[in-house]
């Protein structure tokens, strides 16, 4: 089982994960609040020839569903160019939140803009790494916030190896259960390939993305390791820097 941590300088992202003991870590290749095209990271070789596993976050603004041209068509070129970005790093995948629309009149559309992503980069010879689509916190027309609209998501994009990334503190809040959660998901998308192991700040069903360490959120620690177990996917842990060492021990100490 590969854990480790979001990397908070991505100046030394390997040196990063060294000093916490990761075997895997996820960074960003751009700022994440921007549209800046990537550039090359300085250390690429380095990061690209370390055991730790590499896998990438595109930037937050990010929502191919959208039917908003001025918003759509600078995300489908910012997930293309992060996710070569990625490949040149040696990540495992680019992992892009599933987006929303306006209203539920727009859902639809907007589960066939993810396919038209896939379509239109086909055509192009495909992403250079997998894209791995995160269920989502909170949004009430939200692409993957909900289970049933992720598998009306997957019917649109899973045919073209899709990968998909669990989040247990977006999945808690979004309002789904985490008992058992891991089959549930298998059961709609074949796969996880990454999960983003975190803690909430806020109450279940709250729609609120806040990410916890272990220690001080509102969901059992032990459930959180049980998903860790089942999983059968690399961990990343997004929780608060003051305490992501801490979380790692717990992992270690009890997943088996």
């Amino acid at each position: 089982m590969r854990i480790g941590a979001h990397v908070r300088s991505d100046s030394d992202p390997i040196g990063f994960g060294e000093k916490l003991g990761a075997d895997v870590i996820q960074m960003f290749v751009v700022d994440p609040q921007s549209w800046d095209k990537p550039t090359p990271h300085p250390l690429a070789a380095e990061i690209k020839a370390s055991e730790i596993d590499v896998v990438v976050h595109s930037s937050y603004q990010i929502n191919v569903a959208s039917l908003n041209n001025r918003l759509r068509m600078p995300s489908r070129n910012a997930v293309a160019q992060q996710a070569k970005a990625a490949a040149e790093l040696g990540a495992f995948g680019l992992v892009v939140h599933g987006g929303h629309v306006r209203s539920d009149a727009e859902m639809v559309e907007g589960f066939v803009n993810w396919r038209k992503l896939f379509e239109r980069q086909q055509d192009k010879g495909g992403f250079a790494v997998p894209i791995l689509i995160e269920n989502t916190a909170g949004g009430n027309h939200a692409m993957a916030r909900y289970f049933d609209d992720i598998g009306r998501l997957w019917d649109a994009v899973g045919d073209f190896g899709a990968g998909f990334c669990l989040d247990t503190c977006h999945a808690w809040a979004g309002g789904e259960e985490l008992v058992g959660i891991v089959e549930r998901i298998k059961g709609i998308t074949g796969r996880i390939d990454l999960v983003h192991l975190n803690s909430s700040r806020d109450a279940f069903d709250s729609g609120a993305d806040r990410h916890a360490n272990f220690a001080d959120g509102t969901i059992d620690p032990q459930l959180l390791a049980e998903v860790c177990r089942t999983a059968d996917a690399p961990v990343i842990l997004e929780t608060p820097a003051e305490g992501v060492a801490d979380d790692l021990a717990y992992l270690r100490e009890h997943v088996g």
